[in-house]
């Protein structure tokens, strides 16, 4: 069984500012296990560093109002192609992210106010009936 985690919790530098959200408890985790590493930001060529984006009215957008949801759903598409026919045990995700967050996302106003709800990859895998874990709980079972 393969477990998907968010790219930037594994170490690698993808998140928006340049760096990463490293987790020593998600890389004990993992660790001896097939991992698919995945970050929907890179894959849909948003740049590392990058402004900031949101959830705005269901839409994933840029502070200035431009959007960047056609690219990001369309990376989520190619996330999802990758896993088919996978054994998949689950996703550990990073907490908060407009498209990782499980529990909560930023709520739109670019103000740092969370709102209960899930980031577009984290949907579309629990959608398609993939276990998803915020990565603060981290506990695959």
């Amino acid at each position: 069984m393969k477990i998907v985690v968010s790219a930037c919790l594994l170490g690698e530098n993808c998140k928006y500012n340049g760096g990463n959200n490293f987790s020593p408890t998600v890389a004990q985790y993992v660790q001896g296990r097939e991992v698919i590493p995945v970050c929907p930001e890179r894959l849909a060529g948003l740049g590392i560093p990058r402004e900031p984006i949101e959830i705005v009215n269901g839409r994933v957008q840029h502070k200035d109002g431009s959007s960047v949801d056609a690219q990001l759903r369309s990376a989520v598409a190619q996330i999802l192609t990758q896993l088919e026919g996978e054994e998949i045990e689950c996703a550990i995700l990073k907490s908060r992210s407009p498209t990782c967050g499980v529990k909560q996302v930023y709520d739109g106003t670019f103000s740092g106010t969370l709102v209960d709800a899930m980031g577009i990859l984290a949907a579309a895998l629990a959608e398609k009936g993939y276990k998803v874990i915020d990565s603060e709980d981290c506990i695959c079972k």
